[in-house]
């Protein structure tokens, strides 16, 4: 049922508006085309800032500095009960959800999605937003560049998101 009503939901939504923008006499057509020419604009403006991050954090990952550092605090995260295998995916989902994805991917594919690391995985990926992602995406599109509270807060969410999630997947599943 749910699905049918999605399958038809959309297309009512758009020509519903096109009919009502051309009841209110607005030339629909010529406002859906120069809104496609301020998109291709924007997404053009964004590339620099995407393609950053996407090399920074292939870089990271593939100098090895992201192991190293896992393997630097193992013993506290040992103490903590806290799998070492799970620190790529909460350093990296801040920050890319493609590369989180990908981790969370590559754990669950090892690990098994019913394992305690799949579940952890999953559930640190509900749990958290693509932070740096965000702010650079949506706040260069609109040229806004103090955005020191706003990635104090995200980041902070983003911890907090993390914490929760290793601890309700200890008490549930650990």
């Amino acid at each position: 049922m749910i699905l049918q009503l999605s399958n038809y939901i959309i297309p009512f939504i758009i020509l519903f508006v096109l009919l009502y923008g051309t009841y209110k006499k607005v030339p629909t057509y010529e406002k859906f085309v120069e809104g496609g020419k301020e998109g291709v604009s924007l997404a053009i403006s964004l590339l620099p800032f995407l393609l950053g991050m996407i090399v920074s954090i292939s870089i990271f990952r593939a100098s090895g500095a992201m192991d190293a550092f896992v393997l630097l605090i193992s013993p506290l995260l040992t103490f903590l009960h806290v799998p070492p295998d799970i620190v790529p995916l909460a350093l990296t989902r801040p920050i890319s959800g493609t590369a989180s994805l990908g981790v969370a991917t590559d754990i669950i594919k090892t690990e098994g999605p019913d394992s305690y690391l799949g579940k952890l995985a999953s559930t640190m990926q509900g749990s958290t937003d693509t932070t740096l992602y965000i702010l650079t995406v949506y706040f260069g599109a609109v040229g806004i560049k103090k955005m020191g509270d706003a990635l104090k807060v995200g980041l902070l969410a983003d911890f907090i998101g993390i914490i929760a999630s290793l601890i309700i997947c200890y008490l549930l599943f650990g």
